[in-house]
């Protein structure tokens, strides 16, 4: 009790006996049985010696790191039930960014239209994502079509999730809610938001005065100067934190699977603080290889608080390879998948660079 710090309630839980008992062995009364002085020698020398940790207490299917370009719900089918340590991806946020990021059978010719404003602007206001003559019984759907595509994959990710294993999900402001739906009803337990703060964003609301000016009202116009049409700057995105269900507690789920709690103190060291929000920018020359592209630094910062090395890192929606790219820098295996040729190519080149780089050194 003196070299370890652990109270004689606490020791006699773990030895399976009354207070009494230790009490008793403390001052000599009586002696433990050879089954508790086995687990008291162990404890005692793990303590004096700083023995390395034990390996899980249960064992589950190893998966190599490799990087995939095929269509992640096919491909997950293949990847053994309980052996991914974490998800984190950056999935489709549905608010039509590319074609690739439209998941609704909405067929309004403006949702991904454009205006001659936005061609006069440039690249600031992108696409329209609204309908020009008011929202329609299609548009209301839109939302509920999200929670419909969410559900095609998740069952997959709980599958293939060891018990404790967190997924971590960047979703778009407008829809994420929807997808913290699907997971929870797929049986995923939702732990938290966190916010990563956008080292960049464009305030692209439509100035309302500039409407009525066009319309030769300058009488409203003046009347609404100030007044935008549409959102605030997007300065955030969330992150959403859900995890597989533990059979007892975190605990006893760290020492089945070393899984389930979360390390605190290198979250501190890479972030400065412990706050749920988090600043972090791209590296020189880092960005542009993806629209929706993460930092590095901010993946694995999410890595490295739910993960230790080894363990294996799964995005289904890898896009320009970050996730592996942070997994290796942190030491953890990668599993990752990507559909698209092109952009599988650019994943793929920035994982064999960072592979060779560190067979280098």
């Amino acid at each position: 009790m003196d070299a370890t710090g652990l109270t004689p309630e606490a020791l006699a839980r773990k030895l399976r006996v009354s207070k009494e008992d230790i009490l008793a062995w403390k001052n000599g009364d009586s002696l433990p049985n050879p089954e508790a002085s086995e687990v008291l020698e162990e404890i005692y020398q793990r303590t004096k010696n700083k023995l390395p940790g034990r390996e899980p207490r249960v064992s589950k299917p190893y998966v190599e790191s490799q990087f995939l370009r095929a269509d992640s719900l096919e491909c997950l089918k293949d990847i053994p039930d309980d052996s991914i340590d974490f998800i984190l991806s950056d999935i489709p946020y549905g608010i039509g960014l590319e074609s690739w990021d439209v998941l609704h059978a909405n067929t309004n010719s403006a949702y991904m239209g454009s205006s001659a404003a936005q061609e006069r602007s440039g690249k600031v206001f992108g696409r329209r994502h609204k309908p020009i003559n008011g929202w329609s019984s299609a548009d209301a759907n839109i939302s509920k079509e999200y929670y419909d595509w969410c559900q095609t994959w998740a069952p997959e990710w709980l599958r293939v999730l060891k018990p404790g294993g967190s997924a971590m999900v960047f979703a778009g402001r407008r829809l994420a809610h929807r997808c913290v739906s699907a997971l929870e009803d797929t049986g995923f337990n939702y732990r938290d938001m966190l916010c990563w703060i956008r080292p960049k964003s464009v305030l692209r609301a439509q100035r309302l005065s500039m409407v009525y000016k066009k319309r030769g009202d300058l009488a409203e116009a003046d009347r609404w100067k100030g007044w935008r049409v549409g959102n605030l700057r997007p300065s955030f995105e969330p992150i959403i934190w859900c995890f597989k269900p533990y059979a007892v507690t975190i605990a006893d789920n760290m020492l089945d699977h070393h899984l389930g709690a979360m390390n605190v103190d290198r979250f501190k060291e890479l972030t400065g603080s412990v706050d749920n929000i988090l600043k972090f920018g791209f590296s020189p020359k880092e960005g542009g290889l993806h629209q929706a592209q993460k930092p590095v630094s901010l993946l694995k910062t999410l890595i490295e608080l739910c993960t230790v090395e080894g363990q294996i890192v799964l995005d289904p929606f890898a896009g320009s390879g970050s996730t592996a790219v942070a997994a290796i820098e942190a030491n953890r295996r990668y599993f990752g998948v990507e559909r698209d040729p092109q952009t599988y190519t650019t994943a793929q080149e920035r994982i064999d660079t960072l592979i060779q780089k560190r067979q280098a050194l």
